[in-house]
């Protein structure tokens, strides 16, 4: 009789490597157009994510930058929900920050949080942010301090 703790919840996700990781990678001894990133690989999690935090670092409170960054994430989030789904997530548990591919998704979610409370939208701000810290306590300190 094999035993199954019921109390356990679901296994962990680990999502498969981005796409973009290589070339994101390399680009961070030179200057890389993160939008040329995205045009090669527009299904990459970690791409959309890097354009939502290069906005929102560029921002200095100019709203249009904080709007490009809330769609940035956005896309690089609804990019990464699909991506979990076709994974084995069945829309909870852990998402690990220490698994590397993961982190497209938790950085996504985290410049969604941020970027959504920069225009105005606090409970997509909570919402998200809760996300984070239920797939990723780690990510969420990490991303979000």
């Amino acid at each position: 009789m094999t035993f199954q703790d019921l109390m356990a919840g679901p296994p962990p996700t680990h999502l498969p490597e981005d796409p973009a990781a290589a070339m994101l990678a390399a680009a961070t001894a030179e200057q890389v157009d993160l939008a040329a990133v995205v045009r090669t690989h527009p299904e990459s999690p970690l791409a959309w994510a890097t354009l939502a935090e290069a906005a929102l670092a560029s921002s200095s409170g100019s709203v249009r930058d904080d709007v490009t960054a809330y769609a940035y994430a956005r896309v690089g989030y609804h990019r990464s929900l699909d991506l979990l789904r076709r994974n084995g997530w069945k829309g909870h548990g852990p998402v690990p920050w220490e698994h590397e591919p993961n982190r497209g998704f938790l950085r996504a979610l985290a410049a969604l949080a941020t970027s959504a409370g920069r225009i105005g939208e606090t409970s997509e701000a909570e919402r998200c942010a809760t996300f984070l810290r239920d797939s990723s306590p780690t990510a969420a300190d990490e991303l979000l301090g």
